[in-house]
């Protein structure tokens, strides 16, 4: 059985579309090319679990930076993904990645490992038509602060601080979730099922 999400204000509809959008996402799962690593679904344990702190100075071992190379692999093979957490290819260790897609002018994804958030705006925004890669076609609504602050090492074990608002503020936070175990309908209201042949084909424009 899925564990259920942590979040007592969903109501039986909301429990009803994540269920049935679970069961569709198994059916089209192994759609995912063989030589990337696939995305784990809601109701995996490790989606629930903390992720480990990566040792700075093992950040760029080969083992570190064959996660991350994967992790792209894998984020490029989803062509409405944005990031993805480590967690989500079942790797427990406090590392995402931004698509270079929310980037103008970008040649590569943006990594981020050990991050935190050290500054959050007091403005918050309830986000419209926040999904995930592990609960695949569910979208809802997300209060969110509108701008955050995040330290992080890139993947060259350079530390960094970057301020972010609108779509990255909004990404940061959902990650960073990832990495404490939450996932978006923890904290979501008004799920709704999407088609995903129509998300599919909005995102080949």
């Amino acid at each position: 059985m899925a564990q259920q999400p942590y979040n007592d204000n969903l109501t039986p509809k909301d429990l009803r579309v994540i269920e049935h959008a679970r069961k569709k996402w198994e059916k089209v799962h192994d759609s995912i090319p063989k030589d990337v690593l696939p995305i784990v679904s809601e109701g995996n344990p490790v989606l629930r679990t903390p992720a480990e702190e990566v040792p700075v100075e093992e950040i760029v071992s080969p083992k570190i930076q064959h996660i991350i190379t994967e992790m792209k692999k894998t984020l490029l093979t989803q062509s409405d993904g944005i990031g993805l957490a480590a967690p989500q290819i079942g790797i427990p260790l406090r590392i995402f990645v931004v698509s270079r897609k929310v980037f103008e002018g970008a040649h590569d994804d943006v990594v981020c490992i050990n991050p935190k958030i050290v500054k959050f705006s007091k403005e918050k925004k309830w986000m419209e038509g926040e999904g995930c890669l592990s609960v695949r076609w569910v979208y809802g609504k997300v209060e969110r602060s509108t701008k955050v602050t995040l330290r992080a090492y890139d993947e060259k074990g350079n530390l960094f601080e970057r301020g972010a608002g609108g779509l990255l503020a909004h990404i940061f936070q959902h990650e960073v979730d990832h990495l404490d175990g939450i996932l978006f309908i923890d904290r979501a209201k008004e799920l709704e099922e999407a088609d995903p042949e129509a998300i599919k084909k909005e995102h080949k424009k």
